[in-house]
């Protein structure tokens, strides 16, 4: 068996991936409420199944949250990668008006349906598959390949992929592979940080015929949201290395993902996304308050970014704020050299160069690099994700396969 050999069989893999995804995408596992344990005991039969040689385990972190940890060996002692997913899905919500049955996994016109064959239950099946590909083939490559999956990565919470890197040894590895919504022609080796912030405002009520009486809490509000829209302003001190990578993968990138994203990707953006204040036209508000999801390039801090918060909103009166959330930015250098071999089996699989880039939402790709370890996410388009007849294109899902298998062993193997 040579890699020439493992690469022809990798190719070959879409109906088993195909019916792994089916399984997986079978069995809910919806975010809220962030059940996964039925799904966790579904994909460990499943793994069972396919990669007879592998050590699964399963570990419940509390009553509704349950990960799982696979992993299968090399022939001799070497480096550890690891392939990760998460088992939560977005809402079934049958009342969007599916077309199809969204636990059905139904195939048509190339195409999966189910509620998380794209984010990310299709990735997943790609994710083992591409285990399944080592283990047939062990004497190609030394060391150890491991699958976890996480259990509440939709919520952010501490309980999934956080949880298995404090407390199973080979949930650590030398290198990590994603296989989180993106698009096989984008590896991507970043993600921005994140604060979540609520701003409330107070005043006076009073008659709105008489605003002479009171204190509009809105219009306090509105001066407050004006000056957190003010973050925009902030400059990034981004590495030369990152701000390349961005610019070099325009031309490929922003016609999949929108016109605009490497400028999303290089600056502070700030969605104001929820306001509440005030009970009748006639009358003024004494209360106030907004939410907002500011989202930081490599090169700002959190810190940096909430102390020009306080900065900018210390001399409004009446007004205050809170942070509800808060992540760094996070990226793995693109010269890496997971990296590199990803983006070269890309290449290989899909004929054509393939774009690196940061990623413009969040994903557990950052509490990987956190704890050190150079971490990329690869994996297929979000269709409809989250809404009706989400669906993935089964030719990006075997592509997907193809390449975590193909990086995954020149890693290895090296």
């Amino acid at each position: 068996m040579t890699r020439t050999h493992f690469a022809a069989q990798a190719a070959a893999c879409r109906d088993r991936l195909v019916a792994a995804a089916q399984a997986l995408i079978a069995v809910p596992s919806p975010n809220p409420p962030g059940d996964t344990s039925a799904c966790a005991e579904a994909a460990a039969a499943l793994i069972r199944a396919m990669i007879p040689t592998a050590e699964v385990t399963l570990h419940a972190t509390s009553d509704t949250v349950t990960n799982l940890v696979a992993r299968v060996h090399g022939n001799a002692p070497g480096r550890r990668i690891i392939l990760n997913g998460h088992l939560d899905t977005y809402p079934v919500n049958e009342a969007l008006g599916w077309t199809v049955p969204p636990l059905g996994g139904l195939v048509r016109d190339g195409r999966l349906y189910g509620r998380g064959a794209t984010d990310m239950k299709g990735g997943i099946a790609a994710s083992i598959t591409a285990l399944a590909l080592l283990a047939e083939h062990p004497a190609l490559w030394r060391g150890e390949a491991v699958l976890t999956l996480a259990g509440d990565e939709e919520s952010m919470g501490p309980l999934g992929t956080q949880w298995l890197l404090e407390n199973i040894p080979h949930a650590v590895g030398d290198a990590v592979i994603i296989g989180d919504a993106g698009s096989p022609r984008v590896l991507r080796f970043g993600e921005k940080g994140f604060l979540w912030i609520e701003v409330e405002a107070v005043g006076r009520a009073s008659h709105g015929a008489h605003v002479h009486l009171g204190i509009n809490a809105v219009d306090r509000l509105c001066a407050a949201l004006d000056a957190v829209r003010g973050l925009r302003a902030l400059r990034p001190e981004s590495p030369p290395a990152v701000t390349a990578a961005i610019a070099a993968a325009k031309p490929i990138s922003e016609p999949l993902s929108g016109a605009g994203e490497s400028e999303t990707l290089s600056n502070v953006t700030v969605n104001i996304g929820r306001i509440e204040g005030g009970t009748s036209l006639n009358l003024m508000p004494a209360s106030a308050r907004a939410g907002a999801d500011i989202r930081l390039p490599i090169g700002i801090s959190c810190a940096t970014a909430e102390a020009a918060l306080a900065a900018a909103l210390a001399p409004i009166k009446g007004v205050s704020h809170r942070i509800l959330r808060r992540f760094e930015s996070s990226f793995t250098d693109p010269g890496h050299e997971i990296v590199r071999r990803a983006a070269a089996a890309a290449a290989e699989v899909l004929g054509a160069p393939c774009a690196v880039n940061m990623r413009v939402g969040g994903s557990d790709a950052r509490l990987f690099r956190m704890a050190g370890l150079p971490t990329i996410v690869y994996g297929p388009t979000p269709n409809a994700m989250g809404a009706a007849d989400e669906y993935a294109l089964i030719e990006e899902l075997v592509q997907v396969a193809r390449v975590q298998a193909l990086t995954a062993l020149d890693f290895l193997a090296a």
